[in-house]
């Protein structure tokens, strides 16, 4: 006998599908605010001559549903057909227990169908043999377009390395950068050239990079609050920050640790995981030492928690950057620095009391949006980022390097009320190198005043701008698909 009956399917497929019967309830999940991904995604499954699917990846929370729903209501504009648009959640308790198959079968039973539908699949990867599924649907169904989310990102990709090749592309979305934060909220964009670049303000006088700067004073309070809340389209438009970190703690942190993972990852330690996601945040943007935190760790074997780490990175909780080589100076090796995938996860598993006025916490977290947002900026590119300590001493940091084909891009932050950096700091020694490669360099710094080229003599200029102008820019060129 059956789990699940097909009633009891037919049912939830009703309730999910409301534009059966009412073409406009779409319009209450789709909201106005369209992120970059939607675009893409969009652009994907309705592409004329070139058929593939599109996989969504990302952390619970960073609006791949909305994404979905945005494009069923572009589709519904278009003319498509209501019921030839299927939304299916396999995070429900009845979808987990059937397949692909079951639903898409049960689907063409309730209604007669004609022409090209489309399907959207959320949280795919709790359905069994999602992949094989999606394959025999593109190579059998030439009529059906579909797209998918996943919140384990080298989970959907490893388990497409053969069935996917050639049929579906996965668009990895990481929160919000702090541009698509000021887009959601409609705030006025700073009067600023459109075609602006991060990588062209050292050619700028001084005082017009300061007047630039000077736009960006109403947008202070909202960068703040951005560090706060983080990228999450919905936290961003609730109006209870203090709710909003309960909920980012609870329904993020919490069921990615004690659910999400556990069930994909087979953790056998779910206690482990927690500590060791706590470990993590205590220690975020630090050199990180395997065999120092498995003894730290209640001495755990060095392989356990590499594979929880693993786990943690496919379940986009935390980034690992690695250490790159710049110019002639030694690195250190085989060392990763742990980022969290946003400031304000770290923010709502720790607890600080008043952040905001604490400098130590306030460089982590700007550290940590740094590289977040050039780490998605590049996404999809040849780029590689990490960072650079030198070997023999090991004091001397570059926050992140970019490496390019032309070059690499060095940015160091020193988001503090005094930004000055010594002459014997190491983006200035690399930026002195005449066989380094630096392509342009970059100090991130926190006043809007606190803008211009550093004093020092280098063959690069190293360019002091503040963090909020930085992200911004970079937010921007991202969004508009422009150059750094």
């Amino acid at each position: 006998m059956a789990l699940v009956t097909d009633e009891q399917v037919m049912k939830v497929l009703r309730q999910y599908n409301p534009w059966w019967r009412n073409p406009a309830a779409i319009k209450e999940d789709a909201k106005p605010q369209k992120r970059i991904a939607y675009y893409e995604a969009l652009h994907i499954i309705k592409h004329e001559s070139l058929k593939r699917f599109a996989v969504l990846s990302g952390a619970r929370r960073v609006g791949k549903t909305t994404i979905m729903f945005q494009m069923i209501d572009a589709l519904l504009e278009e003319g498509i057909a209501p019921r030839n648009i299927l939304y299916v959640s396999f995070d429900n308790p009845i979808m987990k227990l059937v397949n692909v198959e079951n639903v898409l079968d049960i689907y063409e039973f309730m209604y007669p169908l004609e022409g090209e539908r489309y399907l959207f699949f959320d949280e795919i990867q709790y359905t069994e043999n999602w992949e094989l599924w999606m394959k025999v649907i593109y190579d059998s169904r030439k009529e059906i377009r579909m797209a998918a989310t996943g919140s384990a990102s080298p989970v959907l990709e490893r388990r497409s390395t053969d069935s996917g090749t050639g049929r579906w592309t996965i668009l990895r979305i990481p929160t919000m950068s702090f541009y698509e934060y000021c887009r959601l909220l409609q705030l006025e964009e700073p009067e600023i050239p459109e075609r602006l670049r991060l990588t062209e303000l050292v050619k700028l006088p001084e005082a017009e990079l300061l007047d630039i700067c000077d736009k960006f004073h109403p947008l202070v309070q909202h960068f703040n609050r951005y560090l706060m809340v983080g990228g999450f389209p919905e936290l961003v438009l609730s109006e209870d920050d203090v709710y909003a970190q309960r909920i980012l703690r609870e329904d993020v942190v919490d069921k990615v640790i004690k659910r999400d993972v556990l069930s994909l990852f087979n953790i056998r330690n779910p206690m482990l995981m927690e500590k060791l996601f706590l470990y993590l945040c205590l220690n975020s943007t630090q050199i990180f030492s395997v065999t120092t935190a498995a003894k730290e760790l209640e001495n755990i074997s060095v392989s356990t928690l590499e594979n929880y780490m693993e786990a943690l990175m496919m379940s986009n909780m935390i980034y690992l950057a690695r250490p790159m080589n710049v110019g002639s100076k030694g690195a250190l090796k085989g060392r990763p620095k742990v980022f969290i995938a946003d400031a304000a996860i770290r923010n709502a598993v720790l607890m600080i009391d008043d952040v905001l006025s604490d400098e130590t916490e306030l460089g982590i977290m700007v550290e940590t949006a740094v590289y977040k947002h050039i780490v998605s900026f590049y996404q999809g590119s040849t780029a590689q980022i990490g960072y650079f300590r030198k070997a023999k001493d090991n004091q001397k940091e570059v926050d992140v390097v970019v490496g390019l084909p032309r070059g690499k891009i060095l940015c160091e932050v020193k988001y503090r009320a005094n930004s000055h950096i010594p002459a014997r700091d190491a983006i200035v020694e690399l930026c002195r190198e005449k066989d380094a490669r630096i392509d342009s360099a970059f100090l991130v710094t926190k006043k809007l005043e606190d803008a211009g080229t550093a004093k020092h003599e280098t063959k690069v200029p190293i360019l002091r701008v503040p963090a909020i102008v930085f992200l911004y820019l970079l937010g921007r060129a991202e969004g508009k698909g422009g150059k750094m």
